[in-house]
């Protein structure tokens, strides 16, 4: 959707054709970023812990008995940024919008804290800003071949026959299927040959509160030759990721900034390593952020024609965690 690069994608193509390592973060506009290289990391209050590549040594304590306590918005407030939503569903303007909100919350750990006992995927902490504990891929490339696994559906795991339920739900099938095809058109304008590998797979996720289910899939191609060993031409076209966007993406950008009373920020944007031949980036969900002295737990979910307000903000609040087991 940027199409005029930001001058943060120019320089993450430098590096790449250089095969230099980096690690970046992009926010959810696409409009600012932070671009490190191994070197420029060690002299910046960052710490990463991602699959395959982490930059800190020490394991802290384990401190038991975590508290979490949330202050969700009313039922009342959230149904005004719902309404907007789904009179744009019902006029055809997108066919699914991520909608989120912003939920004050009290924690007895700090944010490193958090960073070092969460377990995820992909866990940054950004000075004393913000830290995330994404379980979410954005695109991982592999000998110029791109992989994207889109995640989208949950259910309590709790609920008799969740699986088959959730598999079958027709609102969250819909969301699914709608997430696949549009990141597999998102690949198609990087990638070749493009196609699903793995369709509706169930991951399970442990939680503080509750077990989930989660609903994934795969999607592959195989780059375009002038998008060989350029991450920031790549990043410049896909984003923002369409998992946490919806579709079709410039007007669905703009229901969002309409519904949503807060700036995300660098909520739902994306962050990655690249170590010199090969990507791994992750959707920067799963977010605490710390504003004026508060912390704020941001998170959301996809909405279709088919969704109901009662559900759709009861899944806000289950998404309100920290997988510290």
């Amino acid at each position: 959707m940027l199409k005029i690069p930001h001058p943060h994608f120019n320089k993450m193509d430098e590096l790449s054709l250089q095969k230099v390592p980096f690690f970046f973060m992009v926010d959810f506009l696409g409009e600012n970023a932070v671009v490190y290289t191994e070197s420029e990391l060690k002299e910046n209050s960052l710490l990463i812990d991602f699959q395959n590549y982490t930059n800190t040594s020490v394991q802290q304590e384990e401190k038991k008995n975590f508290q979490l306590k949330s202050f969700p918005e009313s039922k009342e407030k959230y149904k005004i940024g719902f309404d907007k939503v789904q009179k744009n569903l019902r006029l055809g303007n997108s066919y699914l919008t991520n909608y989120t909100c912003k939920t004050e919350i009290e924690l007895n750990l700090s944010l490193e804290e958090i960073f070092y006992q969460s377990k995820a995927k992909y866990k940054v902490l950004y000075k004393e800003e913000f830290v995330f504990f994404s379980p979410e891929t954005f695109v991982e490339i592999i000998n110029n071949e791109i992989f994207t696994h889109p995640m989208k559906g949950t259910i309590d795991a709790s609920t008799e026959n969740a699986i088959a339920v959730l598999k079958n739900d027709r609102k969250e099938k819909a969301e699914h299927y709608t997430v696949v095809d549009l990141l597999r058109n998102d690949l198609s304008m990087v990638a070749d040959d493009v196609k699903v590998n793995e369709f509706q797979r169930i991951d399970f996720l442990k939680t503080n509160k509750k077990d989930l289910y989660a609903m994934s899939s795969e999607i592959s191609g195989k780059l375009k030759p002038e998008f060989h060993q350029k991450i920031g031409s790549i990043l410049n076209a896909l984003l923002p990721a369409g998992s946490i966007l919806g579709a079709p993406k410039p007007k669905t950008l703009e229901i969002i900034l309409e519904a949503e009373n807060y700036d995300r920020g660098f909520y739902t944007g994306v962050c990655g390593w690249f170590d010199g031949h090969n990507l791994d980036s992750g959707v920067m969900i799963r977010f605490i952020e710390k504003e004026s002295g508060k912390l704020y737990f941001k998170s959301g979910g996809g909405i279709t024609h088919l969704s109901n307000l009662a559900d759709e903000y009861q899944e806000m609040k289950n998404k309100i965690y920290v997988p510290i087991h």
